[in-house]
């Protein structure tokens, strides 16, 4: 009976560290893309995980963000879609064990959009120098403390 509890915890141990392993891609990511006439623009990824489910947009150099849609992270695995100008793009990725990069497929039901490979990188906030005060608190949010 002993061997057998000691069994359940050393399980319930590691399902632990593997869960606690995962992936939080809440932020701003940059990539570098290539289009296909071989030149080369900038996407911005920005993602809102919440568990299992992943919301977002892209935004391109063409201007307005795109909505993602049916957004899903498992452990350190992901994806979602986006859908513009009559096709969808169906995007598969997994994050790095730093949480800092995202290496992604893109995969078409357009044969004028080739699959790609990309590799996404965090965009991290600025930190604030030494010294610095911090901004002042809203009225409103300096009543309710």
């Amino acid at each position: 009976m002993k061997t057998l509890l000691c069994a359940c915890a050393a399980l319930a141990m590691a399902l632990t560290a593997v869960t606690a392993r995962a992936a939080d891609i809440t932020g701003t990511w940059t990539a570098e893309s290539t289009a296909p006439d071989g030149s080369t623009f900038q996407l911005a990824f920005t993602f809102k995980q919440d568990g299992a489910a992943l919301t977002g947009t892209v935004q391109g150099p063409q201007g307005d963000a795109i909505a993602i849609s049916d957004g899903k992270v498992d452990g350190n695995k992901l994806s979602f879609k986006v859908s513009f100008n009559g096709m969808t793009i169906s995007h598969d990725g997994t994050a790095s064990e730093s949480g800092d990069e995202i290496k992604l497929s893109t995969k078409s039901d357009s044969a004028d959009f080739p699959a790609r490979e990309m590799t996404l990188t965090r965009v991290k906030a600025a930190p604030v120098p030494a010294g610095t005060a911090a901004p002042p608190l809203a009225p409103q949010l300096r009543a309710a403390i």
